[in-house]
C-alpha cells in the first residue's frame, strides 16, 4: 500500500487497495469555471495505519511536487473542518486572507455535565451538528461547493473518535464535488493561523502553543519544517487550569481557563506556596501533573468543599479559593515563562535571524499569560504575536489557512472515489508530533518521567500546606 501523496500532513489514507492515481492542481476561482487539472505523478511512501505515531519533521519535509504554484492560486477558497476535541468547527478562507465565514459548535453544557471532555459523549455531539456548522459556514460565506478550490480538515493530533468525524464529512464532499483534500496537523495550525493575521510575519519564527492537551515550544524554520525545543511530558497548562476549574466549583461552561483567570484577579498570588514544576531540569520541557497534585491538596487543607459552586459560597469560602486561583496562576505560567526564555536562547543559536514568538492554541487567550510573556520576549529583543481569541482557541479558520499555505505549494491529494464506502480506514493521528527534537531538549524527566510528584512526596507537601493555612 502506497501513500498517495508524499507530503508531511496532507495525506489522508483509504483502503482497499487502488492503483497509483495521478495528482491534480485544481484552481478554482470562486464564482468561475472550473480549469482543467494538471497531470503529475507522485513519488510513492509506505502507507501508515491509523495507529501509528507519525511526525512532521524536517525529513518528513518533500520539495512541492511541482513549480510553486503560489502565482496561479491568488484566488483560492478553502473549507477549513475541525472536530480533534470539544468543538466542532468550520470556516470558509480566501487565499488573501479574507475569512468569509467562521462557525464554532461548542459542547460547554457537555463540559459542565461530565467535568471535561468524555470522548464518546464528544464523538456523538459531533456526529449531531457537523451538517449543520458546515452547511452554515458553506452559506455565510455565499459559497457552494463547487466554489471550492480544496478541503482542509485536521487529522491530528486529537481524540480519535472525533477526528474520525470531521474526516470522514471532508471526505464525503470532495467526494461528491471532486475536490482535492489536504490533512491538517492541529498545533501546526495553532501556529500558521497567525501568518494570516500578521502579514509580516515570515519564516523562521518560534511558537508556543498551549491548549488544553498540548505544550509546544517550536522553531519553524519553514513550512513543514520545525525544530521541537520543547513538549508536554504529562499534563498541559490548559488542562491544568480545567481540573482546578472544577476542584474550585467554578462554572465550565465557559471552559476553565476563563474562569480560573477571573477568579484569580480577587485573591492573592503569593497565599499558597505552590512549587514551580521541573525546576531541577535545564531543558523546556513541561509538566503540570504535580502542580495538578499541590492544588488539590491545597484545596483539601483549607477545606474547601467542591461540591458547592462558587456562586454559593461564602465571602471567606470565596476568598480561599481566589487565593488558590491566584497562586495557582501565577505558578502555571512561571512554569510557561521559564521555558519560553531558555528556548528563545535556543532558537537564537539556530536561527538568529528570528524576531518574533507566536503564542497561540487557547490557552493565549488568557490575558494574564500574554502579558507575562511579552515581558520575557520584550528582555530578548522579540515581538509577541497573538492571533485574536477567536483564532486562539479551536477553529476551522486555521484548518483552512493551512491548507491554503500547504496547497499553494503543491502539497495535498486527489478527490476521493465519491462512491467511497463510510467503512473505509481512515489515516487519524491522534499522537503526531510537531518537527524534529533539538537534541538539548532530550531530558531525563521526559524519558523517566521523573517530573511527576512520587506518590512518597504527597504528604510531605500536604504538611506544608497545612502550615501555612
Amino acid at each position: 500500500m502506497v501513500s498517495l501523496v508524499p507530503t508531511i500532513g496532507s495525506t489522508i489514507s483509504r483502503l482497499p487497495f487502488l492503483p497509483k492515481p495521478s495528482i491534480y492542481f485544481s484552481f478554482r476561482a470562486l464564482r468561475t469555471s472550473k480549469l482543467p487539472y494538471r497531470e503529475l505523478t507522485p513519488t510513492p511512501s509506505p502507507l501508515s495505519s491509523s495507529s501509528a505515531v507519525h511526525s512532521m519533521s524536517n525529513s518528513d519535509s518533500p520539495k512541492p511536487i511541482a513549480e510553486n504554484p503560489s502565482n496561479l492560486s491568488d484566488n483560492l477558497v478553502i473549507l477549513g473542518i475541525e472536530t480533534s476535541c470539544d468543538d466542532t468547527a468550520a470556516a470558509v478562507v480566501r487565499s488573501n486572507g479574507e475569512i468569509l465565514s467562521q462557525v464554532v459548535s461548542s459542547q460547554a453544557d457537555l463540559l459542565a455535565r461530565y467535568g471535561g471532555v468524555a470522548p464518546k459523549m464528544a464523538e456523538e455531539a459531533h456526529a449531531q451538528v457537523i451538517d449543520k456548522v458546515v452547511q452554515e459556514a458553506l452559506d455565510k460565506a455565499n459559497v457552494k461547493e463547487l466554489d471550492l478550490s480544496a478541503v482542509a480538515v485536521t487529522i491530528g493530533p486529537g481524540l480519535s473518535l472525533c477526528l474520525r468525524v470531521g474526516v470522514q464529512k471532508a471526505r464525503k464532499i470532495a467526494g461528491s464535488f471532486n475536490l482535492p483534500m489536504v490533512g491538517v496537523h492541529h498545533m501546526e495550525a495553532h501556529a500558521l493561523v497567525a501568518r494570516l493575521t500578521e502579514q509580516e510575519l515570515q519564516f523562521p519564527f518560534m511558537a508556543l502553543l498551549i491548549s488544553g492537551g498540548h505544550n509546544l515550544l517550536i522553531l519553524a524554520r519553514d513550512l513543514g519544517q520545525y525544530v521541537q525545543l520543547g513538549t508536554t511530558i504529562d499534563d498541559a497548562i490548559g488542562e491544568a487550569y480545567d481540573k482546578t476549574a472544577k476542584w474550585l466549583g467554578l462554572d465550565l461552561r465557559r471552559s476553565g481557563g476563563p474562569a480560573v483567570e477571573e477568579l484569580a484577579r480577587e485573591g492573592d498570588a503569593e497565599s499558597v506556596k505552590f512549587s514551580v514544576p521541573m525546576k531541577q531540569h535545564k531543558d523546556c520541557n513541561f509538566s503540570y501533573a504535580g502542580l495538578k497534585t499541590q492544588v488539590r491538596l491545597a484545596i483539601e487543607s483549607r477545606n474547601v468543599s467542591t461540591e458547592i459552586p462558587i456562586s454559593s459560597a461564602s465571602s471567606e469560602d470565596r476568598s480561599s479559593r481566589a487565593d488558590i486561583a491566584a497562586s495557582f496562576q501565577r505558578v502555571a505560567v512561571l512554569h510557561l515563562e521559564e521555558r519560553c526564555e531558555r528556548a528563545v536562547e535556543w532558537a537564537l543559536k539556530i536561527e538568529p535571524s528570528i524576531k518574533y514568538l507566536v503564542v497561540s492554541g487557547g490557552v493565549a487567550s488568557n490575558q494574564y499569560v500574554r502579558a507575562r510573556l511579552n515581558q520575557v520576549v520584550k528582555k530578548k529583543g522579540l515581538e509577541l504575536v497573538c492571533p485574536p481569541p477567536s483564532l486562539c482557541t479551536d477553529n476551522g479558520v486555521m484548518i483552512a489557512w493551512t491548507g491554503i499555505e500547504h496547497f499553494r505549494v503543491g502539497r495535498f491529494d486527489p478527490p476521493p472515489p465519491a462512491d467511497e464506502a463510510e467503512d473505509n480506514i481512515l489515516d487519524l493521528r491522534p499522537r503526531w508530533p510537531l518537527g524534529e527534537e533539538y537534541a538539548e531538549g532530550k531530558s531525563e524527566a521526559r524519558s523517566l518521567k521523573t517530573a511527576r510528584i512520587h506518590p512518597s512526596l504527597t504528604s510531605m507537601i500536604q504538611a506544608s500546606l497545612q502550615q501555612q493555612s
